[in-house]
């Protein structure tokens, strides 16, 4: 069903909105994790590890393939909430042609690249072979994440969050079954857990895009609609593109982290990996009120309602912020208990640390309330290649601490890192927002939003 976000009071939707995006997204890295889980217990620390040190490199990829399909998403809630449905669908229809070509390129370079880009991480002796083989089939499976994500994000475009989150559970569950099939029945070792994850993924994209189709009346397309228009191309590309380009600009900085971790010793691999599992986790809710606040401003930009579009996001901040506290003081009186989700309680030198970098995130874990729901929205309003720019203040606080103090720190240096990336970033990205809401009121007042502008 979908739902215009144009009318109505911005709180309710804001809310009514992220709900399910907050359990789809819990639900996504409990897909995500249920590998992890189950390496840790049944496989062992090493084959943990193995899964865990390709963490920022399947973040790099996956991330990207998930920022462009959502940012593909960002024109249907446009015209869906300009009410202009034809170039609604058009858009549509160029967006999937775009995903093909897309998921082509990256599958074929990304399964070439996987063992030069791990012998450049310093991947650990121990562990390289587990990790080559996880990466390369998980770098398999990319047409299906792209699949999944852009049905996702078009569904959610027209303002409909409860229909992907039930095709997660979906996958979810898909994923823990074929887990333990391929784990303990079958002995397919790490390779059995990256299987588990494409197979999971397909089925809930295929199904997923089976039922967009059957149940959404209006993505019936003419002839017209269907064909393949390089204007459109053109500007999804602009738009999306960006957006993948910002989550690899952020899984560029945790490479870099990760490498510097490496150095460490297999100890604190262990440690760091499964702190940021945990992190992941924790930071759940956070995509799912900046998602919120990114489709009601593009649809309200689409019906040019600005005061909406400020409205919507101080909400999605202010629910943020509370949540941002009360999961930090979670964080830093119960972090290593979580962690046992992922590690034996025998292995207490590596608890001890994981609890350490979690106290650091869990005092300034609030400040992604107000980096993730202000990025997402001048995404969310076009200007992706802006938002994406003020990702690299992040970048650069990741690279400055992997090269200059890391080294001489040691692991205390790794804890501090993401509260100084999280607070750079929220330097640029916030005043970048008011001069983005600005200039759009400015360009639009008294006008109409082009198709392919």
């Amino acid at each position: 069903m979908t739902r215009d976000m144009t009318a109505g009071k911005p709180m309710q939707l804001i809310w009514q909105f992220s709900i399910p995006l907050v359990f789809g997204n819990l639900f996504q890295q409990m897909y995500n994790m249920v590998d992890t889980i189950i390496v840790g217990k049944y496989l062992g620390l090493s084959a943990l590890t193995s899964v865990g040190s390709t963490a920022s490199l399947t973040f790099l990829i996956i991330g990207f393939c998930m920022g462009t399909c959502s940012g593909m998403g960002v024109p249907v809630a446009q015209f869906f909430g300009a009410k202009d449905y034809s170039a609604m669908r058009k858009y549509i229809m160029n967006a999937a042609y775009l995903g093909i070509f897309i998921a082509a390129v990256l599958t074929v370079v990304t399964c070439l690249l996987c063992g030069p880009i791990l012998t450049l991480m310093q991947t650990p002796a121990d562990i390289y072979q587990g990790a080559y083989d996880y990466l390369f089939i998980i770098f398999l499976g990319i047409p299906f994440t792209i699949l999944y994500n852009i049905v996702s994000a078009i569904i959610r475009a027209m303002g409909d969050s409860k229909t992907p989150f039930y095709f997660l559970v979906l996958s979810t569950v898909l994923n823990i079954v074929l887990d333990l099939a391929f784990i303990i029945i079958f002995q397919m070792g790490v390779a059995g857990a990256a299987w588990a994850t494409i197979l999971a993924q397909a089925i809930s994209g295929i199904l997923c895009f089976i039922y967009m189709k059957r149940k959404f009346d209006i993505l019936t397309f003419t002839k017209q609609e269907r064909k393949l228009q390089m204007s459109y191309i053109r500007r999804l590309t602009v738009m999306s593109v960006p957006m993948g380009l910002q989550f690899s600009i952020t899984a560029i900085g945790s490479i870099m982290l990760q490498s510097a971790v490496n150095v460490l010793g297999s100890v604190y691999v262990s440690a760091y990996t499964t702190a940021v599992k945990v992190n992941q986790l924790a930071m759940c809710p956070f995509d799912a009120f900046a998602t919120a606040a990114s489709t009601f401003g593009s649809q309200n930009l689409g019906a040019k309602q600005f005061k909406r579009i400020r409205q919507g996001l101080f909400c999605s901040v202010f629910i943020a912020v509370i949540y941002g506290v009360a999961i930090g003081i979670v964080l830093v009186l119960a972090g290593s208990k979580i962690a046992l989700l992922f590690v034996d309680a025998s292995e207490t030198v590596v608890l001890g640390y994981i609890q350490q970098m979690l106290n650091f995130s869990g005092i300034f874990f609030w400040l992604l309330a107000f980096l993730n729901c202000f990025r997402l929205t001048i995404q969310g309003l076009g200007y992706s290649v802006i938002a994406m720019f003020a990702g690299c203040s992040e970048l650069a606080a990741r690279g400055i601490m992997s090269v200059a103090v890391i080294p001489a720190l040691g692991f205390a240096g790794v804890c501090i890192t993401n509260p100084l990336a999280w607070l750079a970033a929220n330097c640029v990205v916030i005043p970048v927002f008011f001069a983005v809401i600005r200039r759009l009121e400015r360009k639009y007042t008294g006008g109409t939003i082009s198709r392919t502008q």
